[in-house]
């Protein structure tokens, strides 16, 4: 099989992400990609020449949040910065990157290994993580990347705003300023340490109080996230009552002390102001 059918067949396997359930009520105004007619996208991208892509997972986080915790919260936060600062929100990519090794024969993907170091709290075995099922290679998922904002760039927007699983955020980050050059496009995450060497301290600081956009992984902050956009779907009676016991493939601060839905919201909140700010100076910036 070739590069470019393996290719193919990522692709279409990433793009069948796209039932993920809208949450649109009757008087929202319809920014997901999929849900638009040629005329709606007309209308949004001349109104505002901006990409969202979400970058999700299929992934263990914890046994309390859906596999699909990435590609939600990342989907959910899109659309609302879609309906504040304009633009359209693509399908999660849910293929992505991660740490790959082979301990004694088995092959462990990100979680699977990365806390197995017996001196650190979250410490657990190498263990293949129930329901897995996202990883490719960084070179694959490179092209996947590139691929998509190439498209996105044809299709006439001039900024994208790529964030959600950690590792394929961090491929953005490694990569945008070979692609802005190579398709004319500006390229975002919602991190604090963002493209171009643009740093903000505040959003740095407060990150670490857990009001960041996907800044662990099933911890306080993602827990509160989920706590936010899909209050029903977050189960923290599934989780060690004893505090003591630390929850596997958990990294960060204790969710079971101090996640909440109000600090869920408070990450929503401020992100929305900031990235509606960034934006709305990546536009003036394109006349």
């Amino acid at each position: 099989m070739t590069k470019q059918i393996i290719l193919l067949v990522a692709f279409c396997l990433m793009c069948s992400c796209s039932s993920t359930v809208s949450r649109n009520s009757p008087e929202e105004e319809l920014v997901e990609y999929t849900l638009l007619t040629p005329s709606d996208f007309r209308q949004r991208i001349s109104e505002a020449p901006i990409a969202y892509l979400p970058l999700g997972t299929i992934e263990w986080h914890g046994e309390h949040l859906p596999l699909g915790s990435d590609g939600l919260q990342s989907f959910e936060f899109m659309k609302l910065l879609a309906r504040e600062a304009g633009g359209i929100v693509l399908p999660m990519l849910y293929l992505g990157p991660d740490s790959m090794r082979i301990i004694k024969g088995e092959v462990y993907y990100g979680m699977d290994h990365i806390l197995n170091q017996e001196d650190r709290k979250e410490y657990y075995p190498e263990q293949q993580l129930d329901g897995s099922c996202y990883w490719v290679p960084d070179e694959l998922f490179k092209s996947i990347l590139e691929n998509s904002i190439q498209q996105l760039a044809r299709a006439g927007f001039k900024i994208i705003v790529a964030h959600g699983h950690g590792p394929s955020t961090q491929t953005v980050l490694k990569y945008w300023e070979e692609w802005e050059e190579k398709y004319g496009v500006l390229i975002y995450t919602c991190w604090a340490s963002n493209v171009r060497g643009e740093y903000d301290e505040e959003s740095s600081s407060l990150a670490g109080e857990g009001i960041g956009i996907m800044t662990d992984h099933a911890a306080r902050n993602e827990t509160s996230l989920m706590m936010y956009f899909y209050p029903d779907l977050v189960r923290m009676d599934l989780l060690p009552a004893d505090t003591a016991q630390w929850p596997v493939g958990v990294w960060g601060v204790d969710p079971r002390e101090y996640a909440s839905l109000e600090l869920g919201r408070q990450a929503v909140d401020y992100h929305l102001e900031r990235m509606k700010g960034v934006l709305e100076s990546a536009l003036e910036s394109l006349h």
